[in-house]
């Protein structure tokens, strides 16, 4: 089919993804299935790896160190470099099956992982949209280069700020990072100048490795056995103080404006047995998001010090790994406006009545009164760029530029980038105020009628965007003239803002994070 506000190449990457949407909808349907965790996806990961060389990209397996990521490459001559990626891993406890009915995935529970934002429909999405345009390259005898990268651990904000450290991104004239809509006033749309914030994480680890010295055991004359003995507090006591007195101290890390934010999750306590004898080995994990790198700074300083004073209380020794630690993202007007007019041409995607029903039945089953329409408004309408701002500014101080977080903002400082949005299944609120659980959002991520518009609307995006910037490269000298003047001078310039991590930074792949194991009583979900 013939678009007459579309290139012809750009026409041939469209006609291609209509050919191959229900292809592409079971492939998305296998990545979900996959539902893998952070830092454990070997199977999303193979199975983009296996794809991509067949497409007769080059494929470096494992780049940066990291096992389940690669960076594959493919080249029409010389031209522009534009790089994209996709995502694939799931969040631990979020399992739940595509009906609308609250259920784990079947052979599982319900703390298994499963896929929320979705990831597996993010990672397709783009990749649909890169294949789309290699077509057209190919057809069209357009020269350029795609670097498509596998980016494991977005949960964390885990693989791109190692990548970016490990200098995977130098050398791109352009990317383009697309992300299922997060904010309902930006549900079809892209970032203008309000974008990601940093987020850092950090695990501090607590070892009681010679409790013996822990008392002079002889002033008491006890036997000296565990169960006559002052026993040393050891890493237990230790991680539960340390929880304790830094949630004592979020008062005063920092003003409560900013909408920064500070979690933590403790992965092992204690060697999974209650005796007599002092826990060895505990860990916490911190993870901060806020819009100032300085901001994050403040905070983890203070984090160190409870660290160290809590070890010396309790007898361990203390020691603290960062998992990542991300920039704050950096607009690119230029591309923002290149991406959104390929949306206006492209309209805001459409979902069928059939999705509309599951939906009605996940209102029936939270007991709130089906609706006629279930999804919000914005699901259906373009959101201009600056319009989104606006609402941003609204909600935000003055003076903050960045919110929410994902590590997609290490792109921005190595090659002018737009964050693209598409909007994903959204019900609308009960007007009696009843709150759906996440679960229904999850279970519409995995049905085909729901989520397809969603990643099909994407592709689109992103194959004609491709195309832009291989083909016009007046607007691409643009925005990366616009990139210059941002950092004072491009990569490396007096207002650039170098990778956070170390370049010989060695991804923290081997920490006890939940993955599926091989029992010898069947694949089991294990979170130690």
């Amino acid at each position: 089919m013939t678009r007459s506000n579309f290139s012809f190449a750009q026409n041939h990457a469209l006609d291609w993804l209509d050919e191959n949407r229900a292809l592409i909808s079971i492939w998305h349907q296998t990545i979900w299935s996959f539902h893998e965790p952070s830092w454990r996806e070997y199977r999303s990961s193979q199975w983009y790896v296996d794809r991509l060389r067949e497409e007769g990209f080059e494929v470096e397996q494992g780049s940066a160190g990291m096992p389940t990521a690669f960076c594959a490459t493919w080249s029409n001559g010389d031209g522009p470099v534009i790089g994209g990626y996709a995502e694939y891993d799931a969040v631990p406890g979020q399992s739940q099956i595509a009906e609308p009915r609250r259920a784990p995935r079947p052979g599982t529970t319900k703390h298994a992982a499963g896929h929320t934002d979705p990831h597996s429909a993010l990672g397709m999405g783009a990749f649909a949209g890169f294949l789309a345009a290699k077509k057209a390259m190919e057809a069209h005898g357009i020269t350029g280069t795609l670097r498509f990268f596998g980016e494991p651990a977005e949960k964390m904000c885990g693989s791109k700020p190692v990548h970016a450290a490990h200098g995977y991104y130098d050398g791109l004239d352009a990317a383009i990072s697309f992300h299922p809509h997060s904010f309902n006033a930006l549900t079809n749309g892209c970032f203008w100048d309000t974008t990601s914030a940093p987020y850092w994480s950090r695990i501090y680890t607590f070892e009681c490795d010679t409790p013996e010295t822990w008392l002079d055991q002889s002033r008491g004359g006890a036997v000296a056995h565990a169960h006559a003995t002052a026993r040393a507090p050891g890493a237990i006591d230790a991680v539960c103080l340390m929880y304790t007195n830094s949630k004592m101290m979020k008062e005063s890390l920092l003003p409560h404006t900013g909408t920064w934010t500070l979690n933590e999750f403790i992965p092992v306590a204690g060697q999974a047995t209650a005796d007599n004898l002092a826990p060895a080995y505990s860990q916490i994990q911190y993870s901060m998001r806020a819009p100032k790198l300085e901001m994050c700074e403040t905070v983890f300083s203070v984090l160190d010090r409870n660290a160290e004073h809590i070890a010396a209380m309790t007898h361990c020794t203390w020691r603290a790994d960062w998992i990542t630690k991300t920039r704050a993202g950096l607009p690119n007007h230029t591309l923002a406006e290149l991406t959104f007019r390929n949306f206006e041409k492209l309209g805001a995607p459409v979902w069928s009545e059939a999705a509309k029903q599951f939906a009605r039945e996940g209102q029936r089953n939270h007991g709130i009164e089906p609706m006629d329409e279930p999804f919000i408004d914005n699901m259906m309408r373009l959101t201009p760029p600056q319009e989104g701002e606006d609402a941003f500014r609204q909600q935000l101080p003055a003076w903050q530029l960045n919110y929410a977080a994902d590590d997609y903002v290490e792109y921005t400082w190595h090659a002018p980038t737009v964050r693209l949005y598409v909007a994903r299944p959204t019900l609308k609120p009960d007007p009696a105020g009843k709150r759906y659980g996440e679960w229904l959002r999850h279970a519409m991520n995995g049905d085909p009628a729901c989520i397809d518009p969603m990643w099909s609307k994407a592709a689109d995006v992103i194959s004609t965007t491709i195309l832009d910037m291989m083909t016009d490269r007046a607007a691409l000298q643009r925005a990366q003239q616009e990139f210059c003047e941002r950092t004072g001078g491009g990569v490396g310039g007096s207002r650039w803002v170098p990778p956070q991590l170390p370049s010989d930074f060695q991804a923290p792949v081997d920490h006890r994070w939940p993955e599926w194991i091989v029992t010898p009583r069947g694949d089991e979900w294990s979170v130690l």
